[in-house]
């Protein structure tokens, strides 16, 4: 059975952790002086008031967790993060409609980046703060974070690294898993600086540039400015904003042993690496003919428009420099596409990642030359590395499962009264964790507060479905979960 008294005490943990994290909006909003400071120490209040009542019912519990008690305690964290974390919002009124609230929040989390927020540019420092450091704490997972600074809290620590982390096989650089997440989240932080000092030295403020590397280096999207990064009009911003989602986007293991350990050859011996530069590539050439040959834009701003928007979607960032809502139709396609897949597994980034992309493209090989050669063994090795059985049914299942609830979630959306463009390509963005869609109604440049309230309420369990990858969720609406063994 599942122990939740030890899933309690870890939630509570985790809840002292977001309290210190709203306690750092409080020094923004100091430093400030704007009236969100109350809201901030009153959230502060709250969270650590749910910490304690948490703590409270998971006194004595061992400090071990079982396969189920890790998925339990997962799903359970973010969505109770969630709710504890939309208490600035409410309470300071920038957001004062609880599903707007929670939606905004669920979308900071899970780094999906969509908003219901049509002005963020009138809200106070800490408010915009917050917004950021959601998607930089949601990056690489909430309870990932945690083995990394607390590892004693966690007795379980691999089934909760196998429940939270994405992609279809689990790489660790280091025998211990704490050590592994530690070298993850140096990495992470690295990225992080690099991207704020590069964003100040091109000319953004130090708020700019600390809230705008939070969301790149998370592959969240969340801008302080209406227009994202279009509004600084800088060629050199959008560069730089190119390579630092780009580079949240490729495997962090893989980054530690090309830079950590100097191996940099091994960044061109990885397949995924390799599939995930070569889609950036192709579509970026594309759509660069389409805007040359059908918008008329010069050649610089046709290749880093093509080049920024592929990388944001295919990074599941969403950030824009241009309203791709105006562009050719046939580039909504290859959006659409490069967002489904997304990038590389290990990375922030969201969608069905490349590594998938690839073991499919393997198995669909495999099977036209399993018809000329019926007796052939031909197993399916990525990087040399065999892929056992489990994990192509398990890959066939997340893709099927992927369509499914994009399809059954389209299908509401248009019985809202939603166009059929807009509905299919929020339900792609919220499962893919990308934010902005290419609807004339809710483009890159739009807000998502025209939908419906319900309609809200079924995206906020899929972005977070879409974030821990939906097995670790859906499991838990299974009866052989909940039996006893």
């Amino acid at each position: 059975m599942v122990n939740f008294r030890i899933i309690s005490r870890i939630i509570g943990s985790l809840l002292f952790i977001e309290a210190f994290f709203m306690l750092w909006c409080v020094g923004v909003s100091f430093a400030f002086r704007e009236d969100d400071i109350l809201a901030f120490l009153l959230s502060v209040i709250a969270t650590s008031a749910g910490g304690f009542t948490f703590l409270y019912f998971g006194r004595s519990s061992e400090n071990t967790l079982s396969r189920r008690d890790a998925y339990v305690v997962v799903t359970a964290a973010w969505v109770i993060f969630s709710l504890f974390g939309m208490f600035p919002f409410l309470i300071h009124g920038s957001i004062p409609r609880l599903v707007d609230a929670y939606f905004e929040t669920m979308s900071g989390f899970t780094t999906t980046g969509a908003t219901i927020l049509d002005d963020v540019e009138c809200l106070p420092h800490g408010i915009l703060f917050w917004r950021s450091l959601m998607q930089w704490i949601g990056g690489l997972g909430i309870v990932f974070f945690t083995i990394a600074i607390l590892p004693s809290l966690v007795g379980g620590s691999v089934r909760v690294f196998a429940a939270e982390a994405t992609g279809p096989i689990k790489t660790k650089m280091h025998p211990r898993l704490t050590t592994t997440a530690k070298w993850i989240w140096s990495i992470y932080l690295l990225l992080t600086v690099g991207c704020g000092v590069s964003f100040w030295l091109a000319g953004m403020n130090w708020f700019e540039a600390t809230t705008y590397s939070m969301t790149t280096t998370a592959t969240g999207g969340f801008a302080i400015h209406n227009e994202s990064t279009e509004y600084f009009h800088s060629a050199t911003i959008d560069y730089i904003s190119i390579l630092f989602q780009f580079l949240s986007g490729v495997n962090f293991t893989l980054l530690y042993v090309s830079v950590i350990k100097m191996k940099f050859s091994s960044l061109f011996k990885s397949s995924e690496f390799k599939l995930y530069v070569t889609v950036v590539a192709g579509a970026t050439l594309w759509i660069m003919y389409l805007l040359l040959t059908r918008l008329d834009y010069d050649f610089e701003r046709a290749f880093r428009s093509a080049l920024f928007q592929v990388v944001s979607f295919m990074t599941t960032t969403g950030m824009f420099n241009d309203d791709a809502a105006q562009w050719p139709h046939i580039t909504w396609v290859i959006l659409g596409v490069v967002m489904y897949m997304g990038a590389c597994a290990g990375s922030t980034s969201g969608g069905f990642k490349s590594i998938r992309a690839l073991m499919l493209l393997q198995v669909v090989r495999n099977n036209f030359r399993q018809i000329l050669h019926p007796n052939a063994v031909l197993p399916v090795r990525i990087d040399g590395q065999s892929i056992p059985q489990s994990k192509l049914i398990s890959l066939f299942a997340f893709f099927a499962l992927t369509v499914l609830m994009i399809l059954v979630t389209a299908t509401i959306m248009i019985v809202a009264g939603i166009d059929h463009v807009n509905a299919i390509t929020i339900a792609l963005s919220c499962v893919s964790n990308v934010g902005p869609t290419l609807g004339t109604q809710i483009g890159p440049e739009m807000s998502w507060s025209i939908l419906p309230d319900y309609i809200k309420w079924v995206l906020c369990p899929l972005m977070l479905m879409g974030r821990l990858e939906i097995m670790t969720v859906l499991v838990l609406f299974t009866g052989e979960f909940w039996k006893r063994v």
